[in-house]
């Protein structure tokens, strides 16, 4: 049975402070994240809900140490993120799967880096293949597997080397929705198995109910948290379950208010987001 939300730790294992992200565009300065504070406890699920260019991404790349705040400061477990780490793992829509290796090989390629053992680093990669119902298809290459079963993949390479923070974008935005509902009860199985941190974006509201103990709202460009969902709905959840669907019909007003007051609905082509 799934443990409680309240019995999870009350220290933050993710804190921002103050972060602000501003890129240098052609046409000048882009204001992609205005300052936001955020604490996320550990073990905890929290989705990250709003239109294209209101700078979801952006914030996980912080988080990941791909890029550095123009203002404030990101801590993970307490100490200041200056870069990428093994604590953080960001996987993004497509996978990133390295095509020329089969399924153990890229589950086993950050654990590689690591310097594991080869016979300590089989079994890992292993015990994660099977997690995600790929035993069998250890020796498969990326382009003998169906889309789900790549998520699958890549899923297993990111929890092999044991991070305490999963950053998802977007990455069930392009598969079709049977597999797309699949996905979802697989990872929340993975999630309630390991209880890793997971910070997940999306565009789709049912999505975020379906898996979040929290929903923030961003608000089109210039990016800020509008609102925010504390969603306590028993799991699992269906995306057709009526509380499911009142509760993502309410977040979806405040979605469409936020739009409607913001001076940009959306970002032009080529800017973050």
């Amino acid at each position: 049975m799934m443990t409680d939300v309240m019995t999870k730790t009350d220290a933050p294992i993710l804190r921002l402070e103050g972060v602000s992200k501003t890129f240098n565009g052609q046409n000048g300065a882009v204001e992609a994240l205005q300052p936001l504070s955020l604490d996320v406890r550990a073990g905890e699920f929290v989705c990250l809900l709003g239109p294209s260019g209101c700078g979801k991404s952006t914030l996980l790349n912080l988080i990941a140490g791909l890029e550095r705040p123009t203002t404030g400061d990101v801590f993970a477990n307490g100490r200041p993120v200056v870069g990428p780490g093994a604590d953080r793992v960001l996987m993004f829509q497509d996978g990133a799967l390295f095509p020329w290796l089969n399924v153990r090989a890229n589950v086993e390629f950050g654990l590689r880096q690591t310097g594991l053992p080869k016979r300590e680093r089989a079994g890992a990669a292993q015990r994660w293949i099977d997690a995600v119902h790929l035993t069998g298809f250890e020796r498969s290459f990326v382009h003998e597997l169906s889309g789900g079963m790549r998520q699958r993949v890549a899923i297993a390479r990111a929890l092999a080397i044991d991070p305490a923070i999963l950053l998802m974008d977007e990455p069930f935005g392009a598969l079709d929705a049977m597999t797309r509902d699949l996905m979802h009860r697989e990872l929340e199985s993975i999630w309630q198995s390991t209880r890793k941190t997971v910070l997940f974006v999306t565009h789709n509201v049912r999505e975020a109910v379906a898996l979040g103990d929290r929903v923030l709202v961003f608000a089109a460009r210039p990016g800020r948290i509008v609102a925010e969902f504390r969603i306590d709905l028993p799991r699992p959840r269906s995306l057709e379950d009526h509380a499911l669907v009142d509760q993502a019909r309410r977040i979806t007003a405040v979605l469409r208010e936020a739009g409607a007051n913001s001076n940009h609905s959306a970002a032009r082509p080529g800017e973050p987001g």
